[in-house]
Order: structure tokens, then sequence, then C-alpha cells
């Protein structure tokens, strides 16, 4: 493995390289109903650990506080967004979990880098590399490591006084929530873990992340199709469509293909969330164009369909998940394609096409992301190469330091979703072993999506477990 980067709270800037007042620039208050809210850009370094000859990137930060509260002094809570590579949450009104924590705290929704408004990797700026080769070693500086220098950037520059600041991680933001703590843990006043908890352990690779959730990934199959048993032919008559369209599929309105296996990753988004298995079948009630006229021509799938099947994966918005998922298991290894691979190794399962054959339920992938993706969604080939050379990275630095965990002193708490797909329980519990004064709430009351789905109740009990009002183990 990679040797352990210095913590992060080590360096302390002399004079000379202390921020200017052009690092950050801070907008006026506005407001949406209930809440007033703040943006922030921040000027910071591609790579931290080169400061002076990297590039420089933007990084946006909004601060949100209750209506009538700007002035107030008021302690700090950082979200760290799911993803990788998705922006912040853009509140609309006072509601869930935002209107919950902007009682007491004033909130920061950071964009992590490559997203929303800090320097986008969209599909479109990132065609400006010239090589697949130049691309990687700038999406190298794109993990939960340099999300956390980042943050303790704005921390020291927006925080009066500098103050350390409450976190809370929702998916892949709790990765980043434990590199935090692992690195800077004098940044932080206390964390907040939702669906979030990562494997740490030198041994855990990617295969054996992969090995573990496809479990679960079965189980929720099982239980779609129980819910709803009438998708079974329905689903086995679109596969049975598409295998046998001229190239293996049909077209995308944005110019990609639907295959056999390209529609089952549709269980990304529709097995793990909550509500997610009423609007996958919604879906499925509207895949064929209606007959309007007598010998109306050949059957064809709908627009209404395909759309909502590109609006579903979301590859086109947002290709940094699909670069950049598998490496946020990699420390000192390379992924090789693990979800790809361990896939294979359950084919007599996720065969789509011999499962339409003999009318048996057509199972849906999870959080996997596939080499054939790069072929099958237009806005993903140009990447096709530079996503070959990132799963063959093998020096990527380690994102943990299990002894700082397991001597940590930091209040943290944590929802653990008993039927996480993404997360997977047990490995949830493994590291939670060894994160020193961990107070943890499982449950199965709520799928991964618990924070968005019903926000104020999961933060009320984390936040009382902190302060001792809500039981814990």
């Amino acid at each position: 493995m990679a040797a352990r980067p210095a913590l992060l709270t080590e360096h302390r800037a002399a004079p000379e390289e202390q921020s200017s007042q052009a690092d950050h620039i801070a907008g006026d208050w506005y407001s949406v109903p209930e809440l007033s809210l703040r943006d922030n850009r921040f000027t910071v370094p591609l790579d931290h650990s080169d400061p002076h000859s990297a590039p420089k990137i933007t990084i946006f930060a909004r601060e949100v506080v209750a209506a009538g509260k700007e002035k107030q002094t008021l302690p700090y809570l950082l979200f760290l967004q799911g993803g990788p590579g998705f922006e912040s949450p853009r509140p609309t009104e006072a509601s869930g979990w935002i209107k919950k924590a902007c009682e007491e705290h004033c909130v920061v929704l950071l964009d992590q880098r490559g997203t929303g408004l800090s320097t986008p990797l969209t599909a479109s700026s990132l065609s400006q590399f010239k090589s697949s080769t130049e691309l990687v070693n700038y999406l190298k500086h794109f993990r939960a490591d340099n999300i956390v220098r980042d943050a303790e950037f704005i921390r020291i520059n927006l925080v009066p006084d500098a103050a350390p600041w409450t976190i809370l991680g929702q998916s892949y933001g709790g990765f980043c929530a434990l590199t935090y703590l692992s690195f800077a843990p004098a940044g932080l006043k206390s964390v907040l873990l939702t669906g979030g908890i990562p494997p740490i352990g030198n041994g855990c690779t990617a295969d054996s992340v992969y090995r573990a959730c496809i479990e679960q990934v079965i189980h929720q199959n099982e239980k779609y199709y129980k819910r709803f048993p009438q998708d079974i032919p329905v689903v086995c008559e679109l596969v049975s469509f598409l295998s046998k369209a001229e190239g293996g599929g049909v077209p995308l309105p944005s110019g990609g293909i639907l295959t056999p296996k390209g529609l089952q990753l549709l269980g990304l988004a529709g097995l793990g969330f909550g509500g997610g298995f009423e609007r996958l079948h919604y879906m499925f009630e509207r895949i064929w164009d209606p007959v309007l006229l007598p010998g109306g021509g050949e059957k064809q799938i709908s627009f209404y369909f395909l759309k909502a099947f590109e609006n579903w994966i979301e590859f086109e918005t947002n290709p940094l998940y699909a670069l950049l998922h598998e490496s946020i298991y990699c420390q000192g290894a390379s992924s090789l394609w693990s979800a790809h691979k361990v896939r294979g190794e359950y084919e007599s399962i996720f065969d789509a096409i011999s499962a339409a054959k003999e009318a048996r339920p057509v199972f849906f992938t999870g959080e996997m992301v596939f080499p054939w993706m790069f072929d099958e969604f237009n806005a993903l080939r140009p990447f096709k190469e530079a996503a070959h050379l990132l799963a063959e990275k093998d020096d990527w630095p380690p994102l943990y330091d299990v002894k700082v965990l397991n001597n940590n002193q930091v209040p943290v708490a944590a929802a653990v979703y008993f039927e996480d797909m993404y997360v997977n329980f047990h490995l949830a519990m493994e590291t939670s072993s060894e994160i020193g004064g961990i107070r943890l709430w499982v449950t199965n009351e709520y799928m991964h999506t618990g924070l968005r789905d019903s926000g104020s109740q999961v933060l009320d009990q984390l936040m009382g477990m902190l302060q001792g009002k809500k039981p814990w183990f």
C-alpha cells in the first residue's frame, strides 16, 4: 500500500502562505421560503500537495440558515453528499433534514470538487483533455482525500475562528467523513453518518465489496418481483424485443443504445431507494407505443420509456460517477473492473436473455459500473480508454487510517440500514468496530435513502444519540 499521507492538520501555513481574500468570494444573503442562503466560492489547488504550481479549481459551498438567523453566531454543519460525482442538494424551501439542521446550525452544502458549481467535470468539459493519460492524471485528484482537503480549506476560511464543525455524511459522503476522521480529526466537532460506513481494512478489496453487496441485490430483486409479479412477463417481453433488435438493442434519445444488460442497470436506483420499487413498476407501465391506426406498423418502445431510462441512469450529466466509482474502494490496488468480474461469477442469475427465454424473472444489477457501458452510453464513449486506465491504476493512496480511527475521540453517531443495497451491512458493522466511541443505530425501517425520505426523523435520532437523549449500541 502507498505510504500514509500526513495528517492534514499537521501543516500550518506561514504568513506568506495564508489564503488571501481572492481565495474566497462570498455573495449576499438571499431567500427561499423559510431559509436564507449565501453562496461561497473558494479557489483551491487541484493538487493540494503542490499548491504553488498545481492548476487552480473552484469549490462552491452554500451556507443555509433559518430565515432571520443570518447575523446569529451558529455552529456549522457541513453536508457531504453521496456519489461520487453528484452535487449537493438545492433547497427550495425549509423541509426534511435541512429544516431540522437549521434549527441550531448554519448548514454548509458543499459541491464536492468536479460537481455542481465546483469546476464541474461534465461530458463536455472533460472533452478538453487531449489524451486519456492526461485525463487520468487530472481525475486522480477527485477522490475523498482531496474532498477532505477542500473541506478543511473551507472551514479555515469560512467558520469564525476556524472552529471545528459537525459533518453529516450520506452514503459516499460518509466514506469522505471517515477519511476526514482519519486525517483531519482536529477539524471535527462531531460526525453523523447515514448509510455511509465504508469498508476500511487492508484486506477489503473492491472484489470483496461487490461480492458482499451482490447478495443483497439478489434479495432486493426477489422482493421486487414478489411485490409486482405482473412485471415478470412485461420485463421478459422487453428483454426479448431488445435482444432481437438489430445490433442487439434500440437507439436511445441521446445517441446511445439500450440493450438487455443496459436495461438491468435500472436496479441501481429502483431496487435500493425508498419508493424505488413503485417508480420502477410505473415506468414499466409505459414501455410500448400504442397502435393508433389499423396496421399501424411494427411494435416499438415509446420515447417516454427511453427518455425515462436515460433520466434514471444519469450518466449523461454525471460521468464522474462512472469513471471514479470503483476507485472509492481502492487503496494501493487496482479494481480491474471488479463489478464486471463479480457479476460474471453470478451469470446464471443475471443472464437476462436466458431468463426471458425461460419466462423467469429478469434480475437487475445494483451499484455497479461495467466496461461495456463506455460503448453503450453516448456520453461515456469518449472516455473509454481513460476508464480502462483508471481500472488498471494500482497506486491509489490510502483513504483511511485504522489506528487513528481506533483511537478516535470525536463523537460519532451512525445510522446503519440493515437492508442497505449499496453499503453492505456486515462490512459496515466490521468497520464500526474499528471506530473508537461510535454510537450505532441499526434499523430496517429505512432504505439507503433514509435521510432523503425521512430526514427530520433520522437526523433527530442521530443528534439525540450524541446528546445522550436517544438509545444506541
